[in-house]
Formats: C-alpha cells, sequence, structure tokens
C-alpha cells in the first residue's frame, strides 16, 4: 500500500502553521505553506479532511489553552538514529518545562554534544508537536528556527507558563 500525505493549514498566534498526516500520524509541521512543506516528503497527497481533524483540534485546544498533552500519533517516518533518540526524548518533555541542551542530551541517551542537539532542535520536522521551544541554552533561550525566530519560541514558552509574560505581552 502506498503511503500518502494529507495536509491542514491552521492559523495560529504565532502565525499560519501547516501539519502534514500519514495513515501513521503527524509526519511533519511547521510554518508555512503545504507546498514548501510538503516538498521534502515525497508523498503522494489526498485530500482527507478526516485524517487532519484530530490533528487540528488538538492544535487548536493548546492554543486555546484547554490541552496540554498531544495524543496525536507520530509518524518518525522523517528521522533515524540518534536524531529520532534525541526528538523522542523531547517529545517527552511536559508542557509548562524547559530542558538545556545539554540535559536533552542526557535523557536521550546520546553522546551528542549541546552544540549538536541544537542543530537536531533546528531541523526538528515536528515543530510544537515535539516541543523544540522547550530546548533552551544554560545562559538563556537560545536559537529558534520556526515562526518569527527567538520571538515565537517566547511565546510559546510564555502561552505554557514557562515564561512569565512581559509589559509587551499584556
Amino acid at each position: 500500500m502506498m503511503t500518502t500525505v494529507a495536509y491542514a493549514e491552521v492559523p495560529t498566534p504565532v502565525g499560519p502553521f501547516t501539519l502534514a498526516v500519514t495513515e501513521e500520524g503527524l509526519v511533519a509541521s511547521g510554518w508555512g505553506s503545504r507546498e514548501r512543506l510538503g516538498g521534502r516528503l515525497g508523498l503522494a497527497e489526498v485530500h482527507d479532511p478526516d485524517r487532519t481533524a484530530s490533528v487540528v483540534a488538538e492544535l487548536d485546544d493548546y492554543f486555546a489553552g484547554e490541552l496540554r498533552v498531544f495524543e496525536t500519533p507520530i509518524d518518525w517516518r522523517l528521522t533515524s538514529g540518534t536524531r529520532r533518540l534525541v526528538l523522542q526524548a523531547l517529545h517527552r518533555v511536559p508542557y509548562g518545562t524547559a530542558v538545556t541542551y545539554g540535559e536533552l542530551a542526557t535523557r536521550s541517551g546520546s553522546t551528542v554534544p549541546a552544540r549538536g542537539i541544537g542543530s537536531i532542535m533546528g531541523s526538528n520536522p515536528i515543530p510544537i508537536v515535539v516541543p523544540c521551544h522547550r530546548v533552551i541554552a544554560g545562559n538563556g533561550l537560545g536559537g529558534f528556527s520556526g515562526g518569527e525566530g527567538v520571538e515565537t519560541k517566547r511565546w510559546l514558552l510564555t502561552h505554557e507558563g514557562y515564561l512569565q509574560p512581559t509589559l509587551l505581552d499584556l
């Protein structure tokens, strides 16, 4: 059986967000259009709103402050080896908390140095659901390649209660 992918584009407080869902689960997500996201998947596209409906509902509930744990099945096909181990460990970092790059390396059981963990975060194919925004530097927020960069990371961590709102957020 040929694997297919269905897309959903969702407006969010941190910009338009696209979800890509195979028969196995959420395979990719990110800011921007489905054409941008789909170009790296190489899977036949199908129009299947039923397949994407539960992921869209969870994302909407997350942004409404009503969801803390995503139950969406993950299709890990875009990852392998150490990268997959690190992202799976990241997927278990709870809402409202953060870990440093070094702590994530330890949790994953890998020998990847903190800088390498940062590279893995930058290539995370499933941001928000696999919460790379919850990985911070030992001396500050660290980087973020999604949305509007570090400001998006700051918004997500504030939304989850890890960071206190600033006057600009009020």
